[in-house]
Formats: C-alpha cells, sequence, structure tokens
C-alpha cells in the first residue's frame, strides 16, 4: 500500500458556533455562569481590584488637599466648601474610570486565547459582553462605597441617603453605556495598552472640560458651551442636586446624562456586538 493509503485522516477542526435560537433563559443562564467565572478570577488575582479600591482614595485626597483650598475660596468657603462639591463629581468620574477597565480586560481575553475557547461553546456572544459588563458594574459599586468612606473621612455630609442611592445608580447607569465604547476598542485595537491609550484621549477632554473639579463659570465662552452638554458635567451636576438637595439643579443634568446613556447604548451596543461576534 501507498504511504498515503495508510496516513490516516487529518481530523476535521470543528468549531461550534452559538446557535441563533438561543433564547432569553439561555442568555441568561450563560451570562450568570460568565458573570460566576469572572468573579472567580477576581478572586484568584485579588491585584485586579487594586483601581476600583485606590483610586477613589489617591484621587479624594489629592483633590482635597491639594486644590480644596483654593477652588473651595472661590465657591464661597473654604477646603470643606469645596469637599461638598467635588464629592459627588468624583461619584460620576468614577463610571469612566472604571469602565475603562472592561475594554483592557476584553482585549486581554482575545490575546490569551479566552475567546478561542468561548467560540467552541454553543453560547450567546451577547452573553459574554453582557458579563463583563455586569462586572465592571459590581467593581463601580466597590469603588462607589470605598469613595464615600473616604469623603466621610475627610468631612463630607450626607444629606439624602436615598439622593445618594440615586447618584450612584445614575452613575452605574451612565458607565454601562460608557462601556460598550471600551468593548468596541478591547476588539478593534491590537493590545491592551492601545486600549489604555484611546481611552485617556476619550476621558481626559470628558473630564477635565466638565464641572467635575471646578465650576465652570471661569472658563471660557466657548468651552462652557462645551461643558453645558458634556455628560460627565451632566452626571456631576445630577449627582449634586441628588446629594445635596436644593443647593444645585437636578433636572438638566439628569436629562443630558440619560440622553446620553440612551444615544451611546442603542448606538455602540449593536457595533460592540457585531465586531465581537465577527472577530470572536
Amino acid at each position: 500500500m501507498s504511504a498515503t493509503t495508510l496516513a490516516a485522516p487529518a481530523a476535521p477542526t470543528i468549531t461550534v458556533d452559538a446557535d441563533p435560537r438561543i433564547g432569553l433563559r439561555g442568555h441568561l443562564r450563560h451570562t450568570g455562569a460568565l458573570i460566576r467565572r469572572n468573579l472567580l478570577w477576581i478572586k484568584q488575582d485579588p491585584e485586579s481590584m487594586f483601581d476600583a479600591v485606590l483610586m477613589p482614595v489617591v484621587f479624594t485626597l489629592l483633590f482635597v488637599y491639594v486644590f480644596g483650598g483654593s477652588i473651595g475660596q472661590s465657591l464661597g468657603g473654604g477646603q470643606q466648601q469645596y469637599v461638598q462639591y467635588v464629592i459627588p463629581g468624583m461619584v460620576a468620574m468614577m463610571s469612566m474610570n472604571i469602565a475603562q477597565g472592561v475594554g483592557t480586560g476584553f482585549n486581554e481575553d482575545f490575546n490569551k486565547g479566552i475567546m478561542d475557547r468561548f467560540r467552541s461553546l454553543p453560547i450567546g456572544r451577547a452573553s459574554v459582553l453582557v458579563a463583563k459588563i455586569s462586572v465592571e458594574l459590581l467593581r463601580l459599586l466597590v469603588a462607589s462605597t470605598v469613595l464615600m468612606i473616604v469623603a466621610v473621612l475627610v468631612g463630607f455630609d450626607i444629606h439624602h441617603w436615598g439622593g445618594l442611592l440615586a447618584a450612584v445608580g445614575l452613575s452605574a447607569l451612565f458607565g454601562s453605556s460608557i462601556m460598550w465604547i471600551f468593548l468596541v476598542l478591547g476588539v478593534t485595537m491590537k493590545n491592551a495598552q492601545s486600549v489604555q491609550a484611546m481611552g485617556f484621549l476619550v476621558m481626559m477632554p470628558l473630564q477635565f472640560g466638565s464641572s467635575i473639579f471646578a465650576p465652570t463659570r471661569s472658563m471660557p465662552g466657548w468651552l462652557q458651551n462645551f461643558t453645558e452638554y458634556n455628560p460627565m458635567s451632566g452626571l456631576a451636576d445630577a449627582a449634586r442636586g441628588l446629594m445635596l438637595g436644593g443647593q444645585y439643579p437636578v433636572a438638566h443634568g439628569l436629562w443630558v446624562t440619560l440622553a446620553w446613556t440612551a444615544g451611546l447604548t442603542v448606538v455602540m451596543a449593536p457595533v460592540a456586538i457585531r465586531k465581537f461576534t465577527k472577530k470572536s
């Protein structure tokens, strides 16, 4: 017999695509399993929580004790007045800073081959993305809790517990929409460093060109126009109104935040799912 006859046929490579007929119950089951997988990964690598735990501490101490005196005077008070102003803004800031982690983590999963394993399983592709967002929202809640503990220690007065919870919930809602942008970056960029660099280019203008850290009335006119409809300004102003009561209006910041949240989710979620499905 010839060598060709004796050679065993090569085993076919089998790739199981996600069943497009997976129903809502199946997606929920897959999402739950993937959330558990991501939480177990965090348990095995607790250093991945350092940003959620340390970032609120560092930013609070930095802005309160370095800039609090001078900016507080412009607010008609001192450092204590600035604490009341900046803490709600930092509740808003946490939503974007934590959102960046979903993009870098997603990109690393691709580079480590984890997504190749998911590709061989009959799971809903959207479940992978929703699980990622769900775990990042849990990390956001941890970061917000740490932030409020530090805020109370530096003198922040919690006027309305209901308003505080509403502000954190609004921050989480907006953060979930921002995460779709970082998921797209995680799929399209070559490595985690590129995702992080691009994320900073997105975050810096939105965070510092806003009312998070300082009032906008001293800014140039063109920048004030930008901050008026900047989603970070809207979120920070709404958080101040909710957490501090009648000192700050809520309505404008609330509708700006909700409009951006809805728009980003409607536009970016399908893009993220389509790019992930195509790549995986």
